[in-house]
């Protein structure tokens, strides 16, 4: 029961006068006044309205039309509404329509077996001035590790090619 509503009833009930009622209860007599003599905006009659309209168009649905095809609707019945307001009106209403279904993968995992690792990552770290000494830090292949083996490092080149006039790579 609301505070206006039960002012309202000392008075009918008790007959207890709204100025002691209102006193007691610490509100000013002008708050029940306006409210007792208030009147419904146009914008709330019109939200009023199209609550109803909305709530009528899910229920013929069966609960399955969400806010954009409730729009289509009303405006199919010459309301001029937008569908993020029919989105909210319906959220206030506590209505929600069907979800989509997931779309099922075609595709089933695990009926194959994985392709072997070919490259055979071993996941070791070789640092910055190992025994060649060449510079890089990554994680090496078996495969790599031959390749950069066969590497020499940038100074022994350079003396190599100083030496015998010759480009060793």
């Amino acid at each position: 029961m609301s505070v206006a509503r039960l002012v309202t009833a000392q008075r009918t009930e008790h007959a207890v006068p709204h100025a002691v009622t209102c006193r007691a209860l610490g509100l000013s007599e002008s708050w029940f006044y306006k409210w007792r003599d208030w009147q419904p905006t146009a914008r709330q009659t019109r939200r009023d309205a199209l609550d109803e309209v909305i709530r009528a168009c899910f229920d013929a649905s069966g609960g399955t039309y969400g806010s954009p095809r409730v729009a289509q609707d009303l405006h199919a019945d010459g309301w001029q509404v937008s569908v993020n307001t029919v989105a909210a009106r319906m959220a206030a209403l506590g209505l929600a329509g069907r979800t989509p279904r997931r779309r099922r993968s075609l595709t089933k995992q695990g009926k194959r077996p994985v392709a072997p690792d070919r490259v055979a990552v071993t996941g070791r770290r070789r640092s910055r001035g190992d025994e060649n000494g060449t510079a890089f830090a990554a994680y090496t292949s078996p495969a790599q590790s031959a390749v950069r083996r066969s590497r020499r490092p940038w100074h022994v080149r350079s003396a190599l090619g100083m030496c015998t006039s010759a480009d060793p790579s």
